[in-house]
């Protein structure tokens, strides 16, 4: 058995309460007899793909700021002992 969270009950429950909505507004009694919006696969395709092109463009920038961080930390420690040697 797995444990839901909070925020996923509650997720889940407005998502079946909007599927209700749906269906009464549509004038129907039982869900099953809603016609559902239907998809072409290319459409979902193209949507994925620029999801990953996305992704990949995100992990080069990831990368970029990394190498900055580590630039900084390097520098923020030289300035560090420059001044514990001064102190002492």
């Amino acid at each position: 058995m797995k444990r839901m969270s909070v925020a996923g009950l509650r997720k889940f429950v407005l998502d079946e309460a909007a599927k209700m909505n749906e269906t009464l507004e549509q004038g129907k009694t039982a869900a099953e007899d809603v016609k559902a919006d239907e998809t072409d696969a290319a459409d979902l395709a193209s949507t994925l793909e620029k999801d990953l092109d996305h992704m990949k463009a995100l992990k080069i920038h990831e990368a970029r700021i990394k190498k900055k961080l580590a630039r900084i930390s390097e520098a923020k420690q030289i300035v560090r002992s420059r001044i514990m040697k001064r102190l002492k």
